[in-house]
């Protein structure tokens, strides 16, 4: 899963700010502080492009495993790396039969493991057995070796390996592999892909390479600005709206208001209308109790270490919404004192049942393994301290533990939440958690995180970002005083290697989700500007841009049990965008166009129609006696009529279900004829309970019409409302 929940690739990301990253892009240099939307942005200087060929880091591969698999699927496994270097890899080869030479690469958010891939099930979100399908080997690699938090950044001498050298070098030298296992001397087209951090990397592979990807497929991308600015707001509006919320997903959903602002208090109407202009879509605040601060547990330390006045200036300086308007943090700052009463591990913490997770505030159930009691040394990791005293309650998103005395004295721990007198642990230092013994006085803090709630008002980048337009006078010179530099781009080189230009040569489609609530969809838009500015006229021949409605962020399809009735994977439109991609390059076959879209507000609007829409989405129609919202008596009978269509030219409607309960289950099937582009399905039903019920007709489709793959069968769905007298 690409998203910032797995503790090892937060780390990843937590390292890289601590650094400082590499020197600050042109772009991040900029002063801000007068008029940063009318500058010119200032140009990278042109370099190189870097061919695996002679690097002489990567000149010496082995191999030292190599044999026969079952698991997930019947595969020749290659294992090595490169002498001298952490840089590992892994090869997975089909059986002859079904390889059509080329390969894809996974490319993961920050360096991980390359075993990733062979740990899955064989299942929907098994990437080596739908590689195979689509006539490919697979490759992974652990990007030049993981971050490891407690190490630092010893790594990042050259953050070019981990960018992208290490995967192009085990890119290049899986063909010299390929080639010797299937006995042939031509070349295998070769293809990347990778989401969230990962989507920056392939980027910046893309960008900075020659002769290595023929083509790739980003995944729910980001843009230079992205960082922390789509987290920043999200939290206010947490914090601020809290249960209100609900009623703003109850007015955008099937059947509501349509007016999300009703009912809101004047403070709550500008922390709504100012998130929903930065693009965070409305009906996907249905999330909200559960989805946390996602990857700002990472890189909050990062951007105090980058700008650690702003933290002061907040609460001091005119302009500063903590200095001009305290009042709208009146009983939401905490800043106790206490001591420690006792410390609690990993594996104490679950016998407590508290959950630990720095990014999000799960879920948990009594019959799942969530609370598992880690073993070794992940269960003896600090996690959390007892407090002598309970700090009061308030909307706690994050802060920190200042130790006051002791032999930690003077140092600052990232906190998670607390529950009762627990104080959890964020991505802490462990080196300073083990300093710390009962009877320490601390303090718990959260200044620092209220501050961040409006970072982005002071990271106004130039006129290509629309959302921020908000933020900005009618002569375009921002309303806010400005920080000396953009945070933004210097994450993203530090991740890809450079900002994202929009410069490459091959094909690529990107895939972007309606829904996510991290990597907000307007900047696929941006960076499809981008990719205009360079190619012009041309751009069509080489880009692609799709989007997925009702879709989040995680690339597992488990994702989607967050609430089945409202969400489902993109796992498919990757699947099949990967070999529409290879299609391209190789046979000159052009994929469905982009996805018809406008922009109003920072909102990406679709088409309603397939065959306005295009992409590779089916489309899903559904109404109740003839509206998407019905009043009934109990014991009344209703009508539901529904349409699933597949955009012109990507296959045929396979199936068609409905959920008529709110289980998620979609027990109900409709009949689906074959090879039909486009089909009708109706379905009388019966309510005897009273209540609001939400019936939800789920589609899918498939290019070739196969109905039992689980690659690359696409689905969307659509709701209406029901209410029982």
């Amino acid at each position: 899963m690409h998203t910032f929940h797995d503790r090892r690739l937060a780390a990843g990301l937590l390292a890289l700010m601590a650094a400082g990253g590499p020197a600050l892009p042109a772009q991040a240099q900029q002063a801000t502080a007068q008029a940063p939307s009318q500058q010119a942005p200032a140009q990278p200087a042109p370099k190189p492009l870097y061919s695996p060929e002679g690097d002489a880091t990567f000149a010496q591969p082995y191999v030292d495993v190599d044999e026969w698999r079952d698991a997930p699927v019947r595969h020749r496994y290659v294992h090595g790396g490169f002498t001298g270097t952490e840089t590992r890899f892994s090869f997975y080869f089909p059986p002859k039969e079904q390889y059509q030479g080329r390969f894809f690469q996974h490319i993961t958010p920050v360096p991980d493991s390359e075993n990733l891939a062979q740990n899955k099930p064989l299942t929907e979100d098994s990437k080596i057995a739908s590689a195979f399908e689509g006539g490919a080997y697979f490759v992974e690699t652990n990007g030049g070796g993981k971050f490891d938090l407690g190490k630092g950044s010893a790594m990042l001498a050259d953050p070019t390996i981990s960018a992208y050298r290490a995967n192009a070098a085990a890119a290049a030298y899986s063909r010299v592999v390929a080639q010797r296992v299937y006995g042939t001397a031509k070349r295998p087209y070769g293809y990347a892909y990778g989401g969230s951090g990962g989507a920056f990397r392939t980027i910046g592979s893309f960008e900075n390479t020659t002769g290595v990807w023929d083509g790739v497929v980003p995944y729910v991308m980001g843009s230079n600005m992205a960082i922390p600015n789509m987290f920043t707001w999200r939290m206010r509006a947490i914090r601020v709206l809290g249960p209100k919320l609900d009623q703003v997903v109850d007015a955008a959903g099937a059947g509501g208001s349509g007016d999300i602002y009703a009912g809101l208090n004047p403070l709550e109407t500008e922390v709504l209308r100012e998130a929903t202009r930065m693009g965070f879509k409305p009906e996907a605040w249905f999330g909200w109790r559960t989805m946390g601060i996602h990857g700002f547990a990472a890189l909050y330390q990062g951007v105090v270490a980058a700008d650690p006045t702003y933290f002061t200036d907040f609460w001091t300086k005119p302009g500063y919404l903590g200095h001009d308007h305290p009042e709208q943090f009146a009983g939401a700052r905490l800043q106790h004192a206490s001591t420690v009463a006792g410390v609690l591990t990993a594996a104490d913490a679950a016998r407590a049942r508290i959950n630990i997770d720095a990014s999000r505030e799960q879920k948990r159930g009594g019959v799942d393994d969530a609370f598992k009691i880690p073993e070794g040394a992940e269960g003896q990791r600090i996690a959390a301290f007892r407090l002598g005293s309970a700090p009061p309650a308030v909307t706690f998103l994050g802060g920190d533990l200042l130790v006051k005395s002791g032999a930690a004295a003077g140092k600052r721990l990232p906190l998670a939440r607390i529950v009762g007198d627990v104080a959890v642990l964020g991505f802490a230092d462990s080196a300073v958690t083990a300093l710390i013994r009962p009877g320490d006085e601390v303090v718990v803090d959260n200044s620092n995180f209220l501050a961040m709630e409006t970072y982005h008002r002071h990271q106004v980048p130039d006129a290509s970002y629309k959302v921020w337009d908000q933020f900005r006078k009618a002569d375009g010179t921002p309303i806010y005083p400005q920080r000396p530099f953009l945070i933004g781009p210097m994450f993203v080189q530090a991740t890809g290697g450079s900002i994202q230009t929009g410069k490459w040569q091959g094909k690529m489609i990107v895939v972007e989700s309606l829904w996510d609530r991290e990597a907000l969809p307007w900047q696929a838009d941006w960076y499809r500007g981008q990719v205009a500015r360079h190619l012009g006229a041309a751009a069509d021949d080489h880009f692609r841009l799709w989007y997925t409605d009702h879709a989040l962020h995680g690339d597992a399809r488990a994702q989607t049990s967050e609430d089945p009735t409202r969400i489902v994977s993109y796992v498919p439109v990757l699947n099949q965008a990967l070999r529409d991609v290879a299609a391209w390059a190789e046979r000159g076959v052009v994929p469905s166009p982009s996805t018809g879209y406008r922009i109003e507000d920072g909102q990406v609007i679709v088409a309603e129609s397939a065959r306005e829409r295009h992409g590779i989405q089916p489309v899903v129609t559904l109404r109740v006696n003839g509206g998407n919202r019905v009043v009934v008596k109990r014991g009344d009978t209703v009508r539901l009529t529904g349409t699933v269509a597949a955009p012109p030219g990507t296959g045929s409607v396979v199936s068609a279900a409905w959920d008529l309960d709110g289980s998620g289950s979609f027990a109900t099937p409709a009949p689906v004829p074959r090879g039909k582009a486009s089909v009708s399905v109706s379905l009388d039903h019966r309510f005897d309970t009273a209540g609001t019920w939400f019936v939800v007709l789920k589609g899918r489709s498939n290019r070739l019409g196969q109905r039992t793959t689980p690659f690359a069968t696409i689905e969307n769905l659509a709701r209406v409302r029901v209410i029982v007298e």
